[in-house]
């Protein structure tokens, strides 16, 4: 399927265009964007890709997360990782250091900026998601959501759907991706093929499968 996702989302198309991909945890992005991700990617096989991750405090789960963007991001022209140690489930506590993390890439034109809802209600992700606003005030924001046992997926205004076989993509990548995830209730094929199915019903997508996010402002 032709996207021209890239050039609805106004990348620049005589250029390779920029991407900052943020997570607080190593799934994260794969989980609320990986489909949206490789849709670029495909569309934009020039697209260069900046991916930080910031709370990848275990050895094994930074190996899983570096391996994982390897994996997704193999077919962009440039692609690299920033994985940072901060501990787990306490960024907002860590001081100037989750930010100073983010300022580091702050110097880069980004066109497009994916990162986590300024509304969700893990802690980390939360931070991450009112950090990502402050340190990147030009391009757009597409903020994905996480499914948690929180209950807090709320209303999205702005979809990618997902073919079928994209979808299917998506989950398996993260079932074999990331195995350290395996034993967690909610990290399962059925969980996100239903949050696909339900962000599929309310943007009436083709397939009947979609990606939500938020975006805050978007300059056309």
């Amino acid at each position: 399927m032709a996207s021209g996702l890239a050039a609805r989302l106004g990348l620049p198309a005589e250029r390779s265009p920029r991407l900052l991909v943020l997570s607080a945890h190593p799934d994260d992005a794969e989980i609320g964007a990986g489909g949206t991700i490789r849709r670029l990617i495909e569309d934009r096989p020039d697209l260069a890709i900046t991916w930080v991750i910031l709370a990848a405090d275990d050895r094994h789960r930074a190996d899983e997360a570096r391996a994982s963007v390897a994996a997704i991001a193999g077919g962009a022209a440039h692609s690299r990782v920033d994985v940072r140690d901060f501990r787990d489930g306490f960024l907002p506590f860590l001081g100037s250091g989750p930010k100073d993390a983010l300022l580091d890439h702050a110097g880069e034109a980004h066109d497009l900026v994916i990162a986590p809802r300024r509304d969700d209600a893990h802690q980390d992700h939360r931070l991450l998601a009112e950090l990502a606003s402050q340190v990147f005030r030009g391009p757009p924001i597409l903020e994905y959501e996480v499914p948690k046992w929180d209950g807090d997926l709320g209303t999205a205004n702005l979809y990618v759907p997902l073919t079928i076989a994209e979808a299917a993509a998506k989950i398996e990548h993260l079932l074999s991706a990331y195995p350290s995830q395996a034993g967690r209730a909610w990290f399962t094929r059925s969980t996100f093929e239903a949050t696909l199915r339900l962000r599929g019903i309310e943007s009436q997508a083709p397939d009947g499968l979609a990606e939500g996010f938020v975006c805050r402002k978007l300059v056309l």
